[in-house]
């Protein structure tokens, strides 16, 4: 039995205004983006494949050249190429996993600052239940809008946040759980933005691992910036002596 970590670096990319040509292989601290997330699973030492899903020729090529630098630790690896959408990319990864595959993480690479930590309570997690993911409570007063979605004099409705919770990845799951799952989503015609919506939709039920950690996803320019002051804050931190 195997554990996969799929990676998915096919996103366009587009709110980056340009800053970059493709986010998961801009620099930060040292490293791509991309290859931040290989080496924390790495060093969490939790999977024994990973799943690449890559946008196009171009990329596969740079994504390649970027792997070739790192001590895999005889982790292999398999290249998936990706869909028009996450979800159809998470499927055609799920579909080509080698067997016999027992669990699966499916982890964005826009986010590179997710802990080997993290990784690691959730595999522990994840052998006790069947379907798990990093995430955190909600601290922002949350406020729901018309069905319309118009935001002009409107009566705003007032949401609980203490049963709010942010998702984060990685998600982990019991492989055929997530592939029958992602299944019934293409089936259905079904549109859903995280892992655990797909899980839902067939009646799966989801652990939350707290994550007290920033993993925070890199969606605009100013998003990379503050993951790079986060990688300085880092390293100053674990570079002071204590008295």
């Amino acid at each position: 039995m195997t554990t996969t970590a799929i990676l998915l670096a096919a996103g366009s990319g587009s709110r980056m205004q340009g800053s970059v040509v493709d986010k998961v292989l801009a620099p930060l601290n040292g490293k791509t983006v991309f290859t931040h997330s290989i080496h924390a699973f790495l060093a969490a030492a939790c999977v024994d494949q990973f799943t690449i899903v890559y946008r196009d020729a171009s990329q596969h090529s740079e994504l390649q050249q970027d792997l070739a630098s790192i001590d895999l630790k005889g982790t292999t690896v398999t290249w998936v190429i990706g869909g028009k959408e996450r979800q159809d990319s998470v499927l055609n990864a799920l579909e080509q996993q080698p067997q016999p595959c027992q669990y699966v993480y499916i982890h964005d690479c826009a986010r590179p600052l997710i802990s080997p930590d993290s990784i690691r309570q959730l595999d522990a997690a994840l052998k006790k239940d069947k379907a798990v993911v990093l995430a955190h409570p909600v601290a922002d007063t949350i406020k729901r809008i018309p069905a319309d979605k118009q935001t002009q004099n409107v009566l705003l409705e007032d949401l609980d946040r203490t049963r709010l919770w942010a998702m984060e990845t990685p998600q982990g799951f019991e492989y055929a759980l997530i592939l029958e799952a992602y299944q019934h989503v293409k089936t259905e015609h079904l549109s859903i933005t995280d892992d655990t919506a797909a899980a839902a939709s067939i009646g799966i039920h989801s652990t939350l691992v707290h994550n007290p950690l920033p993993n925070p996803k890199i969606t605009t320019p100013k998003d990379l910036q503050f993951a790079e002051w986060l990688c300085q804050q880092s390293a100053h931190s674990k570079s002071v002596t204590p008295l």
